[in-house]
């Protein structure tokens, strides 16, 4: 229970306190309307009223909160503020891309339960023009403001219309039109399968939000929903004066015609800051966007792999950081994010990039990849940066003992850490806070190994000089194999070198038995913090977080970090 309090604890605290603010504010909105000042308007739609304006408060709320999780410099500079009074604070904000499809869910929700309100709200609104008797009090209220121009209540002033022409006709018609449609693109073009298989599809329809915003501070600006005026509750008194309507306004009634207004639109208070600090995040980025960026190297690795050596003016980087990478070439629009592979000791900056998309094909073929000879620097591609980026892994030299887990390409945030522990330990012979690395790599092919194997052999092999070894260990899975390999490395697997990595460590096949490994570990490291980081899928992701917390005892506590983009 004491780990599930330090891994989820503060996140746990944060969820429940942002379900709690919408629940308040769904009830005290609901209540809010059923108050007199309201009791005409629901003469004519009911309990619909509350219906439609308890998720309108609810929305304001979390259209206020749906632009802060992507503000990443924003983010950036609070995680380094706050990292050193709270490492578990900081943490949190490394969940900024869970919290905000959490809001967009919540969004989606009380967007559903707005519409269908209101759908019943224009029902209910034409029934009353429809029905055209002076003996019933919803049709009289209807008429108010007809002939003088005088406040009305029902905002469809003749029978001779329709819902569907009123809906087109309004400003809170259009813009919620507009909205619906806008947010019903922006979350299905967000899936699993979109984002992963058409990611242009999803990065253009996102800024669709747009659209979303303007409509949203517009959508109230005809006060369509009108309530009682306080003057007019002094001089009619629904609770005096509801039954006596057809004497309203008669020289002999004491019931003047009650006059109505509507609430002025909030919608802009709420949303107003957020949408100034994304604009000065938008800013930000554009003037990075601008600064030079001068590739120094372009290396072509197998596995179809490139990695790019650049150097900005002022660029400064901690281990496990992402940079958003564009490609005006390619795309000016498009911005991918990618790990920093090189250690903030080099003079340059770097990342590896697998080609598996249209916008990394695109840029492998720019830069000379499929090419037999290397391009000239001044003929290669411009680069834009935007960035560096904290992540969770810039924590990692803060725990005494670290397990690192990276699956494929997902090694790339380790190639950065394990690189500063060559110019730490090796280079510079510094003391750090850490003083035992694990780490872990599944991979599902051979090549993949490839490009990451000169690191690890140099690692390998001055650790052995420098008598290090018990500093780091590392163990490579290959999770997919063919027969004719098995054959080969069963043949090959006496050699004093692994026959895949070169590295004097041996590659292992299948999966780790992560409960035999936690075990093993909390066994070594009793009375101590282990930080575990993750760079992969969501499904290891699971796991570890499950492994974290059934082995986290009084003794050894285990706590998971995992990379999010």
């Amino acid at each position: 229970m004491g780990n599930f309090a330090a891994n989820e604890g503060l996140s746990v605290f944060v969820i429940l306190v942002w379900l709690g603010i919408n629940v308040f504010l769904f009830v005290h909105f609901y209540l809010a309307f059923l108050t007199p000042r309201w009791f005409y308007t629901r003469v004519l739609l009911g309990h619909a009223l509350s219906w439609a304006r308890a998720p309108a408060a609810c929305l304001n709320f979390n259209c206020m909160l749906i632009l802060l999780p992507v503000c990443r410099n924003l983010l950036s500079l609070l995680r380094g503020t706050i990292q050193c009074c709270s490492r578990t604070a900081a943490r949190q904000l490394d969940r900024n891309l869970t919290f905000h499809k959490l809001v967009a869910y919540m969004i989606a929700f009380h967007t559903a339960v707005h519409i269908i309100a209101h759908l019943f709200n224009f029902e209910f609104f034409m029934n009353a023009q429809l029905d055209r008797d002076q003996k019933l009090l919803p049709f009289v209220l209807s008429e108010i403001g007809t002939n003088d121009n005088a406040s009305f209540l029902n905002p469809i002033r003749t029978n001779e219309t329709n819902q569907t022409i009123v809906m087109f006709t309004t400003v809170a018609g259009l813009t919620g039109v507009a909205i619906t449609l806008a947010l019903i693109l922006i979350i299905t073009s967000s899936t699993e399968f979109i984002r992963r298989s058409y990611f242009e599809v999803f990065w253009f329809t996102h800024h669709l939000f747009v659209i979303f915003f303007i409509g949203l501070v517009f959508h109230g600006f005809q006060r369509i929903v009108r309530g009682q005026t306080m003057e007019s509750l002094n001089t009619n008194n629904p609770e005096n004066c509801s039954e006596r309507f057809q004497d309203w306004g008669k020289n002999e009634s004491d019931c003047a015609v009650p006059e109505f207004a509507g609430n002025p639109p909030m919608t802009w208070k709420w949303v107003v800051g957020p949408m100034f600090l994304y604009l000065c995040e938008r800013l930000v980025r554009l003037y990075r966007s601008h600064q030079k960026v001068v590739v120094t190297k372009v290396v072509m690795h197998p596995s179809r792999t490139l990695e790019l050596q650049m150097k900005r003016k002022g660029f400064k980087m901690e281990v496990g950081q992402y940079v958003f990478i564009q490609c005006p070439s390619v795309s000016r629009l498009e911005w991918h994010p990618f790990t920093l592979t090189s250690a903030p000791e080099e003079d340059h900056f770097s990342t590896h990039i697998r080609i598996v998309g249209d916008w990394t094909e695109e840029l492998y073929q720019a830069c000379g990849g499929d090419q037999p000879e290397q391009k000239q620097a001044w003929t290669l591609p411009k680069i834009a940066i935007d960035g560096p980026f904290g992540t969770a892994s810039e924590d990692v030299f803060r725990y005494e003992v670290v397990m690192l887990v990276g699956a494929g390409i997902g090694v790339t945030p380790f190639a950065s850490i394990l690189k500063s522990v060559w110019y730490k330990h090796i280079q510079n012979n510094q003391d750090t806070f850490t003083k035992k690395i694990y780490f872990y790599w599944l991979c599902p092919e051979t090549e993949a190994f490839e490009w990451f194997a000169d690191l690890l052999q140099s690692l390998e092999k001055q650790m052995n000089e420098r008598d290090l070894n018990d500093f780091l260990s590392y163990n490579i899975y290959l999770t997919r194999w063919k027969e004719q390999e098995a054959a080969h490395f069963r043949v090959h697997h006496e050699a004093e070198n692994d026959p895949i990595t070169g590295l004097k460590q041996k590659t292992l096949y299948g999966k780790p038995n992560w409960d035999s490994e936690f075990s093993c570990i909390a066994t070594k490291h009793p009375k101590t913090k282990v930080g575990v980081f993750l760079c992969g899928p969501p499904q290891l992701g699971k796991s570890l977080e499950k492994q974290c917390l059934s082995h986290s005892e009084a003794e050894v506590k285990f706590i998971f970090n995992k990379e999010n983009f």
